[in-house]
């Protein structure tokens, strides 16, 4: 069975599913082992790919379902800095005007997915194995190359008998190995869907993935990052392997080898570009000490760690590492010392917006939240419209019960993120501590949705209508999207039958 189906970087994938769905996923499959790769296909009779309209709308479908089942990030400067160096790449590639999503799920896993629509998923494992940010960037790129040339989507008849929500909650479990256990997923087992998909599969074969390589190193290039880096983390990869012996060898070196021919081609397309040393960005470095902070389950051995690595210089980068003891610290409730280092950081980047939402919650935590409120409002004042910025100044405006300066701010941000879940929550805050009770149960009911849980989201739209006050044109926009979405909870809960 594991030679059957393969979705890179170490999945799990469940007997039930493995016909389940295309997927895109993330392909640094070694070319032997692609050429047994099967999946199934998608799209119509007559060969033709589905629309752009009809793979956004995939997309969207797919990522509630990821949400419902996988610790996506949230902290909105983390999933800023993933999709400012995603979209870096894309606007460097062959992407031709699609669009691309990309998102943190926080496991220690060495993993990436991709599915329909852009939809890329990096695991935080990944970004701390990578030992610069070439070597991340070329992991995003190899895979924007798989999206790019339709590697996965082809045609399959069979899908127009499926629903949206089904075959994205299908796709999700294939992609990720979840085995999604609420009452709204049990589609694994609908037979009629297993065998109407078990009619036509495709192969990964040498070729794509010679083909995701090759289009990944010249994206690299054009970006401006070392495309050396693809053969280097393949290398290391290889170097890993020979470390373990058959029975000790971890799940993702045994079903990724990275054989020397492979290594030879990458290093070979590399090598038509001449010899680029890309310096790291600081984000980067700053995410890492983020991450390696998080690992600690008590803040002292945390504060203890970037305490003797600064102190016998063992780090990549010594900013990057004394924010991290900066994290620790406050971790660890020290405030004080925090912030004697915290502002030796601002004097040096003062427009570093990891260091002024670092600022602002150190100020909350000593009990000044109006400063705190100060420190990112001036921030915004910097960079007007900034995500992480207006999500953290948002939260502090709550807190400091301005509810209505929030839900304002938090509007303006939602025109450009409808299905953010993080603008979603804080909206639905915003709305009812503001008094506006039905606005506040349509905004948690959007939230729910976007998160996975349908049923909560319906929920939430009734007691919306309940609430409207008699404002006929509310009613009629909760009408219309209750209707839609009990529509596909009914759909969800017939496939499970």
């Amino acid at each position: 069975m594991a030679n059957t189906i393969h979705n890179c970087w170490l999945m799990r994938l469940r007997p039930t599913w493995l016909v389940a769905l295309v997927v895109y996923s993330l392909a640094f499959a070694t070319p032997g082992y692609a050429d047994n790769l099967a999946l199934p296909e998608i799209g119509d009779p007559s060969g033709n790919l589905i629309s752009p309209s009809q793979e956004r709308r995939f997309g969207q479908a797919f990522m509630r379902s990821v949400r419902a089942t996988q610790p996506v990030v949230t902290d909105p400067w983390m999933a800023s800095y993933i999709q400012s160096l995603g979209n870096q790449l894309v606007n460097n590639s062959n992407a031709g005007g699609r669009s691309f999503h990309f998102f943190l799920i926080d496991e220690p896993q060495l993993n990436a997915f991709a599915g329909p629509g852009g939809y890329i998923g990096v695991y935080t494992g990944l970004i701390t194995t990578t030992e610069t940010e070439s070597e991340l960037a070329s992991v995003i790129a190899h895979e924007i190359a798989h999206v790019t040339q339709n590697h996965l989507l082809r045609t399959f008849d069979a899908v127009q008998r499926m629903s949206l929500p089904v075959a994205a909650l299908a796709i999700a479990a294939l992609v990720i190995g979840s085995a999604l256990d609420h009452p709204e997923a049990g589609v694994a087992t609908a037979s009629g869907l297993q065998a109407g998909l078990a009619q036509r599969q495709i192969n990964f074969t040498r070729s794509n993935e010679q083909e995701a390589d090759s289009i990944g190193i010249d994206t690299l290039a054009n970006s401006g990052f070392d495309p050396q880096s693809m053969p280097v983390f393949f290398e290391r990869m290889g170097q890993a392997t020979r470390l373990y012996d058959d029975g000790r060898l971890p799940e993702f070196l045994r079903t990724h080898p990275v054989t020397t021919n492979r290594i030879a081609d990458a290093r070979g397309r590399a090598g038509n570009y001449p010899y680029r040393q890309r310096p790291d960005s600081l984000d980067y470095h700053l995410l890492r000490a983020i991450l390696k902070n998080r690992q600690f389950n008590n803040s002292k051995d945390s504060v203890k760690y970037f305490r003797e690595t600064l102190a016998s210089h063992r780090y990549r980068n010594e900013e990057a590492q004394r924010f991290g003891y900066v994290l620790a610290l406050i971790d660890d409730r020290q405030y004080t010392k925090a912030s004697d280092l915290l502002k030796s950081l601002l004097l040096q980047r003062p427009e570093q917006i990891a260091y002024i939402i670092t600022q602002a919650q150190l100020l909350n935590k000593s009990g000044k939240p109006g400063e705190g409120a100060q420190t990112l409002k001036d921030g915004l004042d910097l960079y007007p419209g900034n995500y992480p910025l207006t999500i953290y100044y948002a939260e502090s405006l709550l807190d400091l019960g301005k509810s209505r300066e929030a839900l304002e701010l938090l509007e303006k941000q939602l025109r450009a993120r409808p299905e953010d879940e993080a603008v979603l929550r804080l909206l639905a805050k915003a709305a009812g501590d503001s008094g506006q009770i039905s606005l506040g149960h349509e905004y948690l009911a959007e939230y729910y949705y976007q998160t996975g849980s349908l049923e909560a989201a319906v929920q939430q739209l009734r007691i919306a209508l309940k609430n409207s006050a008699d404002d006929y044109y509310m009613d009629a926009r909760i009408t219309a999207r209750l209707r839609t979405m009990e529509e596909e909870l009914a759909d969800l809960k017939k496939r499970s039958e």
